[in-house]
């Protein structure tokens, strides 16, 4: 493999990397949410009890 060839393939595994990164960030924000929809729809049921 040239110099070239794996200077890129390291800078796509960086990038595969870092996007693999974004979406753990992004699943952990939705599971967040989630969680506190679903105590806010605990707590306006109670509310309407």
């Amino acid at each position: 493999m040239t110099k070239l060839a794996k200077s890129y393939q390291a800078d796509q595994q960086l990038k595969y990397l870092h996007l693999q990164a974004e979406v753990e960030v992004l699943l952990q924000q939705l599971q967040s949410l989630k969680q506190k929809r679903s105590e806010a729809e605990l707590v306006a049921q109670g509310n309407r009890e």
